[in-house]
């Protein structure tokens, strides 16, 4: 059996007294039970578990190696005590129950590379390499951190691109009651978006810009779309910043860049959901000549409407 009780004041050795060093020549060792004092841990145990494997607790406890004892003759081993019934336990039945936590199973692997028990070391690893599988994130996001940054990864991306500007600290006017509300259905939208469509297009958010909340939408490293969701409104002689949450829109423009996926080959589902609003855009005016695939349609959601949130009556 084993213990877990700190050493009490009767059982330390006396101020000035050195520990006795010696092996487990005659004496207490070769009785039938241990006394291990592990970093203040008291344990009993016996030299036939001790030395079952071949560990550098088996030179301890075999002749190969000096022990210290003090004046109450516990065995000292000045290591943390808290997991060496953990390796007790190992060292008895050569399995044990591992701990749930990542940091106790590293904590517990260190311990046991210590005492040189590599059957040990060897299940925390693998213990550790099916947490590391388990919590591996469903997609990864970067977060813009300058212009540079975002040119090089749309241009060097294989896969559409979305991109989600917002800057709530652009506070230059006041906002209206439901713009805190809008742009957190906006990122809200944002993160189901890039679950849903994870491993076929590539999103990214910037913090950066000077927009309140903007989309834009990129395909084979052009610009194909934007969607500003800001307006500016005025109610009271006062100028109030809006924020829109034009879902239907957003979801539209995020099916239109499926379209350049690689291999480029379209998709007719998306091409009937996204030929309606394809169709709207005219030719006539495009002086340069432009394909309709070329130009950027900039979706700007009720800028510089006028707003009066005053009762009809008053």
């Amino acid at each position: 059996m084993s213990g877990d009780t700190c050493l009490g004041s009767a059982l330390c050795p006396a101020a000035g007294h050195k520990p006795k060093a010696g092996g487990p020549k005659g004496g207490s060792l070769g009785n039938k039970y241990v006394r291990l004092n592990v970093g203040g841990s008291l344990y009993y145990t016996t030299v036939q578990v001790l030395t079952r494997h071949d560990t550098m607790l088996k030179a301890m406890f075999s002749g190969r190696m000096e022990v210290l004892t003090d004046k109450e003759g516990w065995i000292l081993i000045d290591r943390c005590g808290k997991h060496f019934g953990t390796i007790l336990n190992y060292l008895r039945d050569d399995t044990i129950a591992l701990p749930k936590h990542r940091q106790e199973i590293k904590a517990l692997m260190a311990e046991a590379k210590y005492y040189l028990i590599q059957g040990l070391v060897d299940m925390c690893q693998a213990a550790l390499q099916d947490k590391k599988d388990l919590y591996e994130p469903v997609c990864s996001i970067p977060i813009i951190t300058s212009p540079k940054e975002e040119e090089r990864l749309i241009e060097s991306s294989m896969k559409p691109v979305v991109k989600l500007l917002y800057n709530r600290s652009n506070n230059k006017y006041s906002y209206t009651s439901n713009s805190d509300d809008n742009l957190l259905k906006n990122i809200e939208l944002f993160d189901k978006l890039s679950l849903r469509f994870n491993g076929r297009v590539l999103f990214i958010k910037d913090v950066i810009g000077d927009e309140i909340c903007c989309w834009s939408f990129y395909g084979q490293g052009r610009k194909l779309a934007e969607v500003c969701c800001t307006s500016i409104v005025y109610a009271t002689e006062k100028k109030q910043t809006k924020v829109e949450f034009p879902e239907a829109r957003i979801y539209e423009e995020t099916l239109n860049v499926l379209l350049y996926e690689t291999p480029r080959v379209p998709d007719n589902s998306l091409l009937e959901a996204t030929s309606r609003s394809r169709s709207q855009a005219s030719h006539s005016e495009d002086d340069e000549g432009f394909e309709l695939r070329d130009r950027v349609r900039r979706i700007h959601v009720k800028r510089y409407s006028t707003y009066d949130d005053r009762q009809l009556g008053h």
